[in-house]
Parts: structure tokens; C-alpha cells; sequence
């Protein structure tokens, strides 16, 4: 990865607070704490979103509809947050919790199906 690659470096990030919450609220809290600009916070952000998309699209309609709602509700988030640190990092705390509930829904779905 290219050090100077703001999306690998945010999509890094995203993946990285996912192994945290997964596991460590306070891990996460501390990760969060040191991202302290607000473009690395956007970039971790859309490194999110791109994953709640993608696993969204593996949810049952219903559920892949509420997600969709959910997105834009966090994009109304994001922007109700710009230039805000602390506010984008709520925001970026919401979207990689939204992606720990799509992917309970989606193996809630697959024990269904068997």
C-alpha cells in the first residue's frame, strides 16, 4: 500500500476499527481518539460505507432496503458533521457499527436458509 494513498490508508483504518469493535470498545475509543484530522476521519469514513455497501448487497431485500435507509440516515450524520472532529467520529463509530449489525443480520439469514 502506498503510504500517501488516502483511500488505502482510510479503507486500513475502516478495516482496522471493524477488528477493534469486533472485540475491544475501548480499543476502538482509543483508535478513534488518535485520529485527530478531519480528512483522516472522512477518508476511514469512506473506506465504511464502501464496506457496509458491499456487504449490505449480500442481506435479503427487506433487509437490504433497511439497510440502504440506514446509509443515508449516517450520510445525514456526516454532514450534519463536517469540520467537526468529534462529531465526525461519531459518525465514523456509527457506520462501522452499522457494518457489525449488516453482517449479524447476514448470518442470522444464512442459519435460516441452513
Amino acid at each position: 500500500m502506498n503510504a500517501s494513498d488516502p483511500h488505502a490508508l482510510g479503507r486500513r483504518r475502516a478495516e482496522d476499527l471493524l477488528a477493534l469493535l469486533d472485540g475491544d470498545d475501548a480499543a476502538a475509543d482509543r483508535f478513534l481518539g488518535e485520529l485527530t484530522d478531519a480528512r483522516d476521519l472522512v477518508f476511514a469514513g469512506a473506506g465504511l460505507t464502501a464496506i457496509a455497501r458491499a456487504e449490505g448487497r449480500a442481506l435479503p431485500t427487506a433487509q437490504r432496503a433497511q439497510a440502504s435507509s440506514r446509509q443515508v440516515r449516517l450520510g445525514q450524520l456526516r454532514d450534519a458533521h463536517r469540520g467537526d472532529v468529534d462529531g465526525l467520529r461519531t459518525w465514523v463509530r456509527s457506520a462501522a457499527e452499522e457494518i457489525l449489525y449488516i453482517r449479524s443480520l447476514r448470518a442470522a439469514a444464512e442459519r435460516a436458509l441452513g
